[in-house]
């Protein structure tokens, strides 16, 4: 039996990347953070492993015996009071695990990366793999990081490292624990919290896709190609309305102007940086990145890897279904998204 380690399996990514290997029947190894609640990981009977990517001894230990390794682990937030801690997670932490591999002889990594650190839609363009984005036009530390990170994942190919590297866009499902910033448009949105939207789009996809082209990407995927994991181009209001006719909860009605509220953002980020370390409400790298449509051409993983495209509304209700009945938002299923 091929054993594989999972890094960030305590994660949503991560956990339904560990899921899908043991479904397929994979020995699985999850590195997880002392302190992580890990319970939920016994259900897939696989094994936890405590240690940080930073500290290169434990990550070294826990890649002992294993064939593949998926490092899907990293610090996501829209906003950082610590962004050196975003940094050596993000990067240092993936030069450990690819150094890790290395010196372990792992047959392939699957690296987790973002579409983040793509160039946005044009026009009439959607982004792909082809168009990175330029270091100096991304928005906020998450995205440089990743970018960065990717540039050193790119060294270990050069040196003959097997890495295959996927870009997920927007997922959605259950197990959303943080939850992600995509997760909160969903809680929001159930909880009566968005009276109103900005004009801007994502890509969105089924979380359970997303972890089965992981694996795929570990036989079908190129040793250094990248390949987006997405699934359906949707304006926000278009998901709002979608979540809308799940729930039968009215959508919200008025589209916001894009300066006023990035002055609110600026306003909002300046006080939760001078009184503490609360996150603010309205994060100003969210908002920044609003700007652009994040719409992307998602066929190359459909076509070479064999990427399944559940659809979006599927995907959606498994998110409400579980944010409901883990008591992230209210149950009941009528009213307005804007009292």
């Amino acid at each position: 039996m091929e054993r594989a380690l999972v890094t960030g399996a305590a994660g949503f990514i991560g956990y339904h990347v560990a899921k899908a290997l043991r479904k397929k029947g994979y020995d699985v190894r999850a590195l997880v953070r002392k302190g992580s609640d890990d319970a939920f990981l016994a259900a897939l009977d696989a094994e936890p492993v405590r240690g940080d990517i930073r500290d290169y001894g434990a990550v070294l230990k826990a890649m002992k015996g294993c064939d593949q390794v998926y490092h899907v682990a990293a610090d996501y937030r829209l906003w950082v009071p610590d962004p050196d801690t975003m940094y050596a997670i993000n990067v240092q932490g993936t030069v450990n695990i690819m150094q890790a591999a290395m010196e372990s002889g792992v047959a392939k990594v699957v690296y987790t990366s973002t579409v983040g650190i793509l160039a946005p839609a044009a026009g009439s363009r959607q982004g792909s793999e082809e168009i990175p984005a330029k270091f100096h036009d991304l928005v906020g530390h998450y995205k440089r990081s990743k970018f960065l990170a990717e540039q050193e994942v790119l060294k270990f190919i050069a040196r003959g490292l097997p890495v295959v590297i996927v870009k997920p866009t927007a997922p959605i499902g259950s197990m959303d624990r943080k939850p992600t910033p995509t997760g909160k448009i969903v809680v929001d949105f159930l909880n009566g919290k968005m009276p109103a939207y900005l004009d801007t789009g994502l890509n969105f996809v089924d979380v359970e896709d997303v972890a089965e082209a992981h694996v795929l990407a570990s036989g079908a995927g190129a040793v250094g190609e990248s390949y987006i994991l997405g699934n359906e181009n949707m304006t926000l209001k278009q998901f709002l309305h979608l979540l809308a006719r799940l729930t039968g909860r009215r959508p919200p009605r008025w589209k916001l102007p894009y300066t006023p509220v990035l002055c609110i953002a600026y306003i909002d980020q300046a006080f939760s940086t001078l009184c503490g370390r609360k996150a603010p409400t309205i994060p100003l790298d969210g908002v920044r990145m609003a700007r652009r449509y994040m719409f992307f051409d998602c066929s190359k993983a459909v076509e070479k890897l064999g990427m399944p495209q559940n659809s979006v509304e599927r995907a959606a209700q498994m998110a409400v279904d579980w944010f409901r009945g883990k008591g992230y938002a209210s149950s009941r299923s009528s009213g307005d998204a804007h009292e």
